[in-house]
């Protein structure tokens, strides 16, 4: 039954992607739309080929940024997380500059950042980290504030010191919280690292997807902005699948949210 599952779960995506692939090319073919307008799947595909070195190049860049990002919101996101459930004070007069960071435009703030930041590579992470951390601090707290009272009062009845009640309470019980916030803050990560890049402008060895969407827009090389597009979405569906893989690597066995399938 589970095996069945798993096999729907890949058929029924693929299976409308495949239709939508080929209705969008029937489309192009019948309607004759120039491929400066929107080029065909074939046409994407063609550009995925030809230029597979500079994409992949470009790729890499903007992965390099993204994960970066990633890790250093997941741990200072975790660390402010932590700092919050010590104290209600400490939340409410800390938790409101987490929320201006993740309602702040970063279109409004990168150049400063780039500005500021001498390094460029070191701009664009922070960047992608301003983007990235919020869920991981939101998500986090709410997981370590979510404590069963039952579960509590059993430990408070048993004299449990705060260290036990956060290691042995607190932190299984925020883990499905925890990794909740990770698979928004991947998604996150890599749309801050596109963003900063498309503001930062990087061109030559430093060039990610973003500087290759520019240039391709400003040739009318429509193929190759469509394929640069792809992969940005191809990276983030990855990454959501390698947090989701994680997740149920953590939880199954003992958590409700991966049992039973």
């Amino acid at each position: 039954m589970s095996n069945s599952v798993k096999v729907s779960d890949i058929a029924a995506p693929l299976a409308v992607g495949v239709a939508v692939l080929l209705l969008w090319q029937v489309l192009i073919t019948v309607l004759d739309v120039p491929v400066y307008l929107v080029p065909s799947p074939l046409r994407v595909a063609q550009a995925l080929v030809e230029d597979r070195e500079l994409l992949a190049a470009s790729l890499w860049v903007t992965l390099k940024v993204t994960l970066a990002a990633f890790a250093l919101a997941v741990l200072l996101g975790t660390a402010a997380a932590f700092l919050f459930v010590q104290s209600r004070w400490i939340e409410r007069a800390l938790f409101p500059y987490a929320v201006l960071l993740q309602v702040t435009p970063i279109v409004a703030i990168a150049p400063l950042i780039i500005i500021w930041v001498k390094d460029m590579q070191a701009a664009l992470v922070l960047c992608a980290t301003i983007v990235a951390i919020f869920p991981v601090i939101s998500n986090t707290t709410l997981g370590l504030r979510s404590v069963d009272p039952g579960l509590a009062d059993l430990f408070r009845l048993h004299h449990a010191t705060r260290w036990q009640t956060l290691v042995r309470l607190r932190i299984p019980g925020a883990l499905p919280y925890f990794f909740g916030g990770l698979r928004i803050a991947s998604g996150l990560a890599l749309i801050g690292a596109v963003v900063a890049e498309f503001v930062a402008g990087t061109g030559c060895n430093g060039a990610g997807l973003a500087y290759q969407i520019l240039i391709a827009g400003f040739q009318l090389n429509v193929p190759r902005l469509f394929a640069a597009l792809f992969l940005i979405a191809v990276a983030g569906v990855a990454l959501f699948l390698v947090m989701a893989g994680l997740s149920r690597l953590a939880l199954r066995g003992w958590h409700e949210s991966e049992l039973g399938g």
